[in-house]
C-alpha cells in the first residue's frame, strides 16, 4: 500500500471520521461503490485513486460486505481500532434506521404491483451506477502490473463466469483471482 503522506488530507477527528462514513453510507442507495469513490478520492481526498483501487480489492477478498471492510481498513489506518469502530459505526447506524423504517413500510404496500416494479428500477440504477464507477476507475489499469488488456481479459472473464456461465461468484472470485495474484506476482520486479 502506498504511504500516507503529510500532505494528504485525513479525517482529523472520530466524530469527523464517523460522519464522513455516514454521510458516504446514506448517499449508498443501490450500492456504495460509486459514492466511496467519488466521497474518499474525489471530494475528501483521504485516498488517491491508487489507494482507493488497492483498498477496495482488499475490501472485496475479505469476507463480509465489502464497504464495511472498507471502512474497517480505513478507520483503522487513521485511528487504530477505535476508528475502525467509529467507521463501521457511521457505515451502519443511520442505514439500519432507514432500512427498519422502510421495511416496516414495505411490508404494508408489498402486495401492490407499483412496489415491486419500483425496486426493479432501483436495480437498473444501482447496475448503471456499478458500470460507471468501474469506467472511472478504468484510467488506473494502466500502471497495473498486469497491464491494461490482460485486466479487461480478467474483467470479462469474470463477467461471462458470473453472469453467462452462472458459476458461483466464490469459484469465480478465488479462481481468477488466485490466477490474477499469480501472473501479478510473476511480473512484479524481484
Amino acid at each position: 500500500m502506498n504511504s500516507i503522506t503529510s500532505v494528504q488530507p485525513r479525517p482529523q477527528t472520530l466524530t469527523e471520521l464517523f460522519l464522513g462514513f455516514s454521510w458516504l453510507a446514506l448517499q449508498g442507495f443501490g450500492g456504495v461503490l460509486a459514492v466511496a469513490q467519488r466521497e474518499l478520492v474525489e471530494k475528501k481526498r483521504w485516498l488517491s485513486r491508487d489507494e482507493f483501487i488497492e483498498e477496495w480489492a482488499v475490501a472485496q477478498l475479505m469476507p463480509g460486505p465489502n464497504v464495511i471492510n472498507l471502512a474497517i481498513s480505513l478507520g483503522s489506518r487513521y485511528f487504530g481500532w477505535r476508528g475502525a469502530w467509529v467507521a463501521m459505526a457511521g457505515m451502519l447506524a443511520f442505514p439500519l434506521v432507514i432500512v427498519l423504517i422502510l421495511a416496516t413500510v414495505y411490508a404494508q404496500l408489498a402486495h401492490l404491483p407499483a412496489a415491486a416494479g419500483a425496486l426493479r428500477g432501483m436495480a437498473a440504477v444501482a447496475a448503471g451506477l456499478i458500470a460507471a464507477t468501474g469506467l472511472k476507475l478504468a484510467p488506473a489499469l494502466k500502471i497495473n502490473v498486469l497491464g491494461k488488456p490482460l485486466c479487461v481479459l480478467l474483467g470479462v472473464a469474470t463477467f461471462v463466469g458470473v453472469a453467462w456461465l452462472r458459476l458461483p461468484l466464490a469459484v469465480v472470485v478465488l479462481g481468477l483471482g488466485a490466477l490474477a495474484c499469480g501472473l501479478a506476482w510473476r511480473r512484479l520486479p524481484a
